[in-house]
């Protein structure tokens, strides 16, 4: 059902990027292990500046959890469909974890771009890698746990994992964390240890294109 309105927007508006069509604020790409905090920090800068961010809502072939809306927190699709996409290249990039597809559409980017928002997209190691290859030119950011045993006690208290998956998890944590020390591939770390610090922390590194999406706003 989702996959004709995806292909219809990216055949209207995308193809490859005008050299002007990214004089505006760039987009911001957040990958971290899942329990690091990344959705309370995007959905902090969606409440506290609003009308400035928008969230690029991935796609996934995984089953919704509880409280989980499509088309809000994802669009929930078969992996027939998602893999329809991918073959047409509608996505900037997609992954796989626990037998499941996860990616960010080229179409969810360019309709927050549209309405002239700074692009908030939150995406696996994976899909950074595969980010840096196209024409976005986000900025990176990494968010991490101050440590595994931390993260471990986050997930355990979400009690949505069995004893499988979050072993699954922490081992993919702990690749992650050592790849964020690559050179060039973040622009910035943020170790979430205390929420309202972390918050403060990735709300400076975004002030300049804050600024820019405020003066497109009122010019």
């Amino acid at each position: 059902m989702l996959r004709r309105p995806l292909a219809g927007l990216v055949a209207a508006a995308l193809g490859r990027v005008p050299s002007d069509g990214m004089s505006g604020p760039r987009p911001v790409v957040l990958s971290g292990p899942s329990g690091a905090g990344k959705s309370t920090l995007l959905k902090r800068l969606l409440q506290e500046h609003s009308g400035i961010f928008g969230f690029s809502v991935s796609h996934t072939t995984r089953d919704p959890r509880p409280g989980e809306e499509n088309g809000k927190d994802y669009y929930f699709v078969t992996r027939e469909v998602m893999q329809q996409d991918i073959t047409a290249g509608d996505f900037i990039e997609h992954a796989e974890f626990s037998g499941n597809l996860y990616g960010t559409s080229k179409a969810a980017v360019r309709a927050v771009q549209a309405m002239n928002r700074i692009c908030l997209l939150d995406v696996d190691l994976q899909g950074v890698r595969n980010i840096k290859t196209t024409d976005l030119r986000p900025i990176f950011i990494f968010v991490q746990p101050p440590s595994l045993d931390v993260l471990e006690q986050r997930l355990r208290l979400r009690n949505t994992e069995t004893e499988e998956s979050l072993s699954k998890r922490l081992i993919a944590a702990r690749a992650d964390m050592e790849s964020s020390k690559e050179p060039g591939l973040f622009d910035l770390v943020i170790v979430n240890d205390n929420l309202d610090k972390a918050y403060h922390v990735l709300e400076e590194a975004l002030l300049e294109e804050i600024k820019k999406a405020q003066g497109s706003c009122h010019s």
